[in-house]
């Protein structure tokens, strides 16, 4: 069987060489600014959620709609402007809105057992690790699972809303089954998107694009922790 040889000019494998690196940069940073708003996230979370007053000021009054909603408006701001923004304003917007996702988080602190949030946060970090590095490894194209996913979390924001009125059990056992599964696949999505769409831009070497690139992908992959997290937390919490 005759035998092929790729030649490449010599350029070639620098430029390679160079956008890998450049990749591994952009992840760590992404991985880094997701890490922080967790760390934000957290403390505002435990801060407010033990403190017995505080979370009766906030879940005990009308006050509560406006915490639980807050994030979610926020968030579709954010992706509406995150083009009018400088870099630092972005990564700014993003810890403020971590920081209110802790609020709007906190009752956890006072519904379930510490060590029972311990307990999820690590099966979910574990499960977060290895979906995002499956979706990085990968070979296998996963961009057509992505209309069905968003279509999922759509569903999901309908159907947990509609539960607040109804209060119905079964209801929100479904809700925090499917829950999981549409999360754990945004998971794996979202990093490989991340990494495909940087590769995608590499060659033009904006900086500006690319921290606005890294904020927006800590978002996308910091959501997809606290929404698995939560809806394990459903299953694997000890309420008080």
């Amino acid at each position: 069987m005759a035998e092929y040889t790729t030649i490449r000019p010599a350029g070639a494998g620098a430029r390679a060489a160079q956008i890998d690196e450049g990749l591994r940069a952009h992840m760590n940073k992404v991985y880094g600014l997701m890490s922080v708003g967790m760390v934000l996230t957290g403390g505002v979370a435990w801060a407010v959620g033990t403190n017995d007053a505080m979370v009766q000021a906030i879940f005990g009054t009308p006050l509560k709609w406006v915490v639980m909603f807050a994030p979610l408006i926020m968030v579709f701001a954010f992706s509406a402007m995150i083009n009018r923004l400088s870099t630092a304003a972005a990564q700014l917007f993003f810890y403020v809105y971590a920081a209110l996702m802790g609020l709007s988080i906190s009752f956890i602190f006072a519904a379930f057992t510490g060590i029972s949030i311990a307990q999820t946060f690590l099966v979910t970090a574990i499960s977060f690790a290895g979906l995002s590095l499956y979706g990085y490894t990968t070979k296998k194209d996963l961009s057509g699972f992505g209309t069905f996913l968003i279509m999922g979390v759509i569903g999901l924001i309908v159907a947990s809303i509609v539960n607040i009125f109804l209060a119905s059990s079964a209801l929100a056992f479904a809700i925090s089954v499917i829950g999981v599964l549409v999360f754990a696949g945004l998971t794996a999505y979202d990093t490989q998107n991340i990494k495909n769409t940087y590769l995608q831009h590499a060659m033009a070497a904006d900086q500006e694009w690319l921290g606005k690139a890294a904020i927006m992908g800590a978002l996308q992959l910091y959501l997809d922790f606290i929404n698995m997290f939560m809806f394990l937390l459903q299953f694997l919490g000890n309420r008080e």
